[in-house]
């Protein structure tokens, strides 16, 4: 889902940011106005914005600086509005970081369908972000959703650590645990070993299944 629905509308024309932001407070969305880029800068510093509508032309200063500005120091979708229809002009917007670009008069069905574009490709990167890496599905353990190829004794040993991810698991409590198949800490240290090279972990800086030296294990996800 989407993490919120707060846009700021940069723009000098009041006449054209009064019926934007009109429109799309219409559409169920929060809508800040401003008219200079100094407001601008300074509103992303206190806010959390998803998306914003930038003008080119303004009072202060020219918009691409607020394209520069938060190329460098934020990640916020910029679609541009501009009375510039030039070539030149759009390509530099692009490439200072602009997803988009939009001539004015800006048709305003138009312009909620470009920004329901952008916001969806941040709901996407999200859920990517929050996938689960590890599922227990019946008798089957998937990582990054492929299944994966495990001994009886490292299905359960997994399967516990998954349980109880982001948790410390004692070396002794994993014996106790497994006592049926396991007596030493030399032979679970062995099944760790295999785990980590079927999910890729075996290298020096494990970032899943981390060993708390001294205590036990720890399956981060």
């Amino acid at each position: 889902m989407l993490l919120n629905n707060k846009i700021m509308l940069i723009e000098d024309d009041e006449n054209c940011s009064f019926l934007i932001k009109v429109f799309l407070e219409e559409c169920s969305f929060d809508v800040d106005v401003v008219n200079t880029v100094t407001s601008a800068i300074s509103n992303t510093k206190f806010f959390d914005y998803s998306l914003i509508l930038l003008d080119i032309n303004l009072p202060d200063y020219n918009g691409f600086e607020v394209l520069k500005y938060l190329n460098t120091h934020k990640n916020i979708p910029i679609i541009v509005l501009s009375a510039y229809s030039d070539k030149k002009i759009k390509l530099m917007a692009f490439k200072l970081g602009a997803r988009d670009y939009m001539v004015k008069p800006i048709d305003p069905d138009e312009l909620e369908a470009r920004i329901w574009v952008q916001l969806r490709q941040i709901s996407n990167i999200v859920e990517i972000k929050n996938k689960k890496i590890f599922q227990i599905q019946n008798d089957t353990i998937l990582f990054n959703y492929k299944v994966l190829k495990l001994t009886k004794i490292e299905f359960d040993i997994l399967k516990y650590l998954i349980i109880n991810k982001n948790i410390i698991i004692k070396r002794d409590d994993l014996i106790k645990f497994l006592s049926s198949q396991i007596q030493s800490h030399r032979s679970l240290d062995y099944h760790i070993k295999n785990i980590r090279i079927k999910i890729g972990d075996s290298g020096s800086n494990s970032k899943y299944l981390i060993t708390e030296y001294g205590v036990g294990y720890k399956l981060l996800f």
